[in-house]
């Protein structure tokens, strides 16, 4: 499938997009978009991705979700043409996140086409089709919704469900004019559709029809598929007419620098024929491990970009943030100055005036205040010292039984209140929050407006007899199950369950995402899950279909 060929068409189409006429777009100006379009037009990735990574910040800080969105698309693309796939899916389901119903015929279709590019690339068809018909469902240019079609007729194929692949195939090429590229490739995927749907189905006529139209037309990509093709009908049956493709398609991808093309001619050659396998074993391990590295580096060096964009977004904030500190600091100061020297003025100049009228006043208010203070005073010794220390007596006085902490208390209260203390010091105590309530408030900090969790037999006696060191365990396991929901699972609901049957704990995980590969399992987070549970002598199964979510239980002895 020459997938690269959607890269090619988005360059072209991006802008391309019908709007509605009375449809208000604002358009962002935004220097680092325009920056890393060129940088893409180029074939600069690095420099591309890491301005698409400042333009998608500056689109977000001005509430741009178009602008965003186009951003994350362009991310996404770059994703995926590095061999990133679950990067690309990732960034792609962002984007559309983002482009809700503002240009549902333009970049929802290249983001529905990525996503299930991607899934196709890990085998994972039924994920792959219905992202296809989503593509094909929002495309509104003829020759994108053919090659969607196209692709979801070859992912059709890979899956083995050939007759749908071919009666699509054949929809598609009544579509195309005769002796055109597209032509070419669309009757070529359908020849092979055919010979693998029936092996004793003859498809070279139409690979040669193919590979005529192909040279004639200049298509090297398109000439590499039909030799590649050729080479795999011959393999096992015609060992010189295998190797005589193989070795064409070999030249042809030296030609346009197509290493995985390269690398899958020198395969052919090398389990052909052992005098290839001598001269070409090195040149195919090297090119092999090459690949690997240059791949290896390319998601790196991504995941590198977005560390130094984040960063250097993380810098700049905190130093607009010191700035206006800076800024509010020094404005209150000058404030603070000019309203002091300000009040001093007025105080030197009217002061002087005044002063003198005033003396007297003063003199005779200050001795009226401190007769009135003595006054105060005297009212609140007798009211609260002698009234309080006489009741004190008298309880001592006429109780046989005398309670020494109340009559400490009481004098305690008394001194308090002769210190004109306003209210008495709540004493907080801390308590342990139950445990019932920390599992609900973990699970439920998974929950969003598109997510709903829900608990069932999370009561706070069902944990009166389980350990310490259980509790603890369950904590990490749930954890570990949720946080993998919310990254991979595209779930809408999430249900756990609690159940305690004699000395044993049951578990029950169980969501409506779109499940998990099996070898998913063997990941690093589920295998340290499996330990945990392991070591406390229970045990974890995980049950999955890929698009019907996943069902995880638990069992756990409490003895």
């Amino acid at each position: 499938m020459q997938k690269s060929v959607l890269l090619l068409l988005f360059t072209l189409l991006i802008f391309s997009c019908s709007r509605n006429k009375d449809e208000k777009i604002i358009k962002t100006v935004n220097n680092d978009y325009d920056k890393a379009f060129a940088f893409f037009k180029q074939g600069q990735k690095d420099s591309s991705f890491f301005y698409f990574e400042l333009a998608k910040d500056q689109y977000l800080n001005s509430n741009d979700s178009l602008g965003t969105a186009r951003c994350l698309v362009f991310i996404g693309l770059h994703q995926y043409d590095e061999g990133d796939f679950f990067g690309a899916q990732e960034t792609s389901l962002s984007a559309i996140r983002f482009i809700g119903n503002k240009q549902k015929d333009s970049l929802l279709c290249y983001a529905y086409n990525t996503i299930a590019n991607a899934s196709d690339e890990m085998n994972q068809y039924d994920q792959a089709i219905p992202y296809y018909q989503l593509a094909i469902k929002y495309s509104f240019k003829s020759i994108n919704t053919l090659i969607y079609k196209n692709n979801l007729a070859v992912c059709l194929r890979n899956a083995k469900r050939y007759s749908e692949s071919i009666k699509l195939s054949t929809e598609i090429i009544s579509k195309v004019t005769k002796g055109t590229n597209e032509y070419a490739k669309f009757l070529n995927n359908l020849a092979k559709t055919k010979w693998m749907a029936d092996p004793s189905y003859n498809p070279v006529p139409w690979y040669q029809k193919a590979l005529e139209i192909r040279i004639k037309q200049k298509d090297l990509w398109g000439q590499n598929s039909s030799y590649a093709s050729l080479a795999k009908y011959y393999d096992g049956k015609d060992t010189d007419s295998s190797i005589y493709y193989l070795n064409k398609q070999y030249k042809i991808a030296l030609e346009i620098n197509s290493p995985d093309d390269e690398l899958n001619a020198l395969r052919g050659l090398i389990q052909s024929n052992a005098l290839y396998s001598e001269r070409y074993l090195q040149r195919y391990l090297a090119l092999n491990d090459s690949i690997q590295q240059a791949r290896a580096a390319a998601k790196n060096q991504f995941a590198l970009i977005r560390y130094e964009v984040e960063k250097n977004k993380t810098e700049n904030l905190r130093l607009e943030k010191e700035n206006a500190q800076k800024q509010y600091r020094l404005t209150r100061q000058r404030v603070i100055t000019g309203t002091s020297v300000f009040l001093l003025l007025l105080v030197i100049g009217g002061g002087t005036f005044w002063y003198k009228r005033r003396k007297q006043r003063l003199e005779l208010e200050a001795e009226n205040k401190v007769k009135e203070t003595q006054l105060h005073l005297s009212k609140k010794i007798h009211d609260v010292v002698a009234n309080g220390i006489y009741r004190v007596m008298s309880e001592i006085e006429y109780k046989e039984d005398i309670d020494r902490e109340g009559m400490l208390d009481k004098l305690e209260h008394m001194y308090n209140q002769s210190r004109d203390i306003s209210h008495d010091v709540e004493q907080k105590t801390i308590t342990e929050i139950p445990y019932s309530e920390q599992i609900a408030e973990l699970l439920k900090s998974f929950a969003a407006d598109h997510r709903r969790v829900f608990i069932a037999g999370n009561e706070t006696e069902q944990w009166t007899n389980v350990g310490k060191r259980i509790k603890d365990e369950i904590k990490h396991v749930l954890q570990e199950l949720m946080v993998n929901m919310k990254k991979h699972s595209q779930a809408d609901q999430v249900v756990v369950r609690f159940e305690t049957s004699g000395q044993q704990l049951k578990i029950v995980y169980k969501d409506n995402g779109i499940g998990m590969p099996q070898e998913k399992t063997q990941g690093k987070g589920l295998s340290n899950t499996v330990s945990r549970i392991e070591s406390l002598g229970g045990e974890i199964i995980f049950v999955s279909e890929l698009g019907k979510g996943l069902s995880v239980t638990t069992n756990i002895p409490l003895v």
